[in-house]
């Protein structure tokens, strides 16, 4: 009796065999990450247009900008000189730079304190209070803007710096939020060994928690810092003329002697204002994904 001689597989039945064991063939583990990247480069395209369409506008004379054409024929670049010099540009950028580090500097802070009192202290109307915090983050700031300034107003504080610095020392509910997530899977034999070596709550948040929570205080840093620096509103209603930020100053500065507005010029400013910003974002960029990573978001 002889034996069946079982022949190999052949090449047609060879790549079926392959995609039944749950493994899909080379090809399309090749092809995927191509689609993937073409998804992500026309995502990027899109969003890296209107920066696109503000740069050639910001260069484009003004004689030329309802001209139905993509480029200019002649490249104004005095646009950014008329920018500089038609406000007090960098006074206006001393001022929003200024409040943008202090606001971002004391919110980093307090947060931090705040959200590490929510996670590792107990006390009574704990969870309450947590559960007010996550309920002012829904709040719009328009909708308290202005009982804020009827408030400042009678405290006389109104045309000052002073609000900001107010703010910044009560913290923001969202990074209040994130060190609270951050400093909860913290092991607790961090504060014993600190209680062991004779450190009280403040200096165990000072040289453990603190130092450990790097990503995070960028990542706070970073977003108060472009709350300040983008907001219009505020400065508008609490600042005067001589004191405001760029934002506002930008917003209500160029015009011609004719009273006309300059929208090219307005746009070669506008350019150099998100500057600081972009700057910022790729400095801080590592750090400021790790934070939100370590604060337990995804």
């Amino acid at each position: 009796m002889t034996t069946p001689r079982v022949l190999p597989p052949s090449a047609d039945t060879a790549p079926v065999a392959r995609q039944r064991d749950g493994r899909p063939p080379v090809r399309r583990l090749r092809q995927r990450p191509r689609a993937l990247f073409i998804v992500l480069l026309v995502i990027s395209i899109a969003m890296m247009l209107p920066l696109l369409i503000l740069l050639i506008t910001s260069v484009t004379p003004g004689a030329q900008l309802d001209a139905d054409r993509w480029l200019p024929t002649v490249f104004r670049w005095s646009n950014y000189r008329d920018a500089l010099t038609g406000i007090p540009f960098w006074h206006y950028a001393r001022a929003s730079l200024f409040l943008s580090v202090v606001y971002a500097g004391l919110t980093t802070l307090s947060s931090a304190l705040v959200g590490y009192g929510f996670a590792r202290l107990r006390g009574p109307g704990k969870n309450l209070l947590f559960g007010v915090l996550i309920a002012m983050m829904i709040v719009p700031q328009i909708v308290t803007l202005i009982p804020t300034y009827l408030l400042f107003s009678r405290v006389h504080l109104v045309g000052t710096y002073w609000p900001w610095f107010i703010w910044g020392s009560a913290g923001a509910p969202y990074a209040i939020f994130l060190y609270r997530q951050f400093f909860s899977s913290f092991p607790r034999e961090l504060e014993e060994a600190a209680e062991i070596d004779g450190a009280g709550r403040l200096r165990t948040f000072l040289t453990i928690f603190l130092p450990l929570s790097r990503p995070l205080l960028v990542t706070a840093f970073v977003l108060a810092f472009n709350a300040t620096w983008g907001d219009y509103i505020a400065p508008t209603l609490f600042l005067n003329q001589n004191n405001t930020t760029l934002a506002a100053g930008l917003a209500s500065g160029y015009f011609s002697k004719q009273n006309i507005p300059e929208p090219t010029v307005l746009a070669a400013g506008t350019f150099l204002y998100i500057i600081p910003v972009v700057v910022l974002f790729l400095v801080a960029q590592r750090h400021y994904v790790r934070g939100f990573i370590n604060s337990g978001l995804k």
